[in-house]
Parts: C-alpha cells; sequence; structure tokens
C-alpha cells in the first residue's frame, strides 16, 4: 500500500458533519492509536504508513502536506443527493470557481498540489449520507453505519 494519508472533514459539533472525525477516530482504534480530541486534527501525529488528519475545512496550506503521500482518501458527509448510503468517487485535480471564499472542494486541492509540486497522489472521496445536521455530536444510526462501513473499508485497504 502506499503511503496514505485519509482526511475527514466537517463539523463534527453538527452531528452527522462530524462523519469525518467519526471515521478518522474508528480507523485510529484500529491502528491501536488514541483519538482525536473534536480540537486536534492530527498534525501532531503524522509520519506512519497511514495518517490520519481531522478537520473542519480544507486549506490552501494543505497542499504541501498532502503532496507527500502515494494516496489521500477525503471523508466527508453527503445530503442524500446519492442514491447509496456510502459513495466512492475518484478525484482529478479540478480548478472551477467557487460561490464561498472560505472553502476548497478536495478536487481544488488536488489542483493546488498539481500546481505547486507537479505531481499529485491518488485521490478519492468517501462520502457518508447525512441525515441530522443539528447542533449536537452523536450521529445518526443510519451515519453511523456509513462510518463503519468505510472504517471497514480503508482498514481492510491498509490490512490492519
Amino acid at each position: 500500500m502506499a503511503r496514505t494519508l485519509v482526511i475527514g472533514f466537517g463539523n463534527p459539533s453538527r452531528r452527522d458533519d462530524g462523519v469525518g472525525l467519526a471515521v478518522v477516530n474508528g480507523l485510529r482504534q484500529r491502528l491501536s492509536l488514541p483519538p482525536l480530541q473534536e480540537d486536534d486534527d492530527g498534525y501532531d501525529d503524522l509520519g506512519h504508513q497511514l495518517d490520519t488528519l481531522s478537520l473542519h475545512q480544507l486549506t490552501p496550506e494543505l497542499a504541501d502536506t498532502v503532496e507527500g503521500y502515494g494516496r489521500v482518501v477525503f471523508v466527508d458527509a453527503h445530503v442524500g443527493v446519492y442514491p447509496e448510503a456510502v459513495h466512492r468517487t475518484e478525484l482529478r485535480p479540478r480548478v472551477e470557481p467557487s460561490l464561498v471564499s472560505h472553502h476548497l472542494a478536495p478536487e481544488h486541492l488536488m489542483a493546488l498540489v498539481q500546481q505547486f509540486h507537479g505531481k499529485t497522489p491518488t485521490a478519492e472521496l468517501l462520502s457518508v449520507r447525512g441525515y441530522d445536521f443539528d447542533f449536537g455530536t452523536e450521529l445518526s444510526p443510519a451515519t453511523a453505519e456509513g462510518v463503519r462501513e468505510i472504517v471497514s473499508l480503508l482498514a481492510e485497504m491498509a490490512d490492519c
């Protein structure tokens, strides 16, 4: 397996938007690593064959971190635009204007990596359907099941 970075992103204080942190911590448990807290991004623990980060949102500065990996897996919630609970999307670098200046899509981040470093790792987005984005930290039951599915998939890829 290529050196891999799993980036879970979203707001863990908005219930199902906390999918990213839930997947990261489920994977860290499988790797016998301590869980990340809501205010801990995981940057202090990089340097393994399989690394994890938990972020509220993607930023351009992340391009320098991503460049050092052979594979990057982004994990986020989606709002039901796909029929399946867990959706996989292979990502290609793409540049297009964003309606919100503080939001960076994974494809746009990969375009920055390409522009700054001349190459990009293999990348994909695993998204879990979210049902409840109200304030709180507990995932809805269906979304929690999708988290377990992704953790199992990532653990199998990593052979842990």
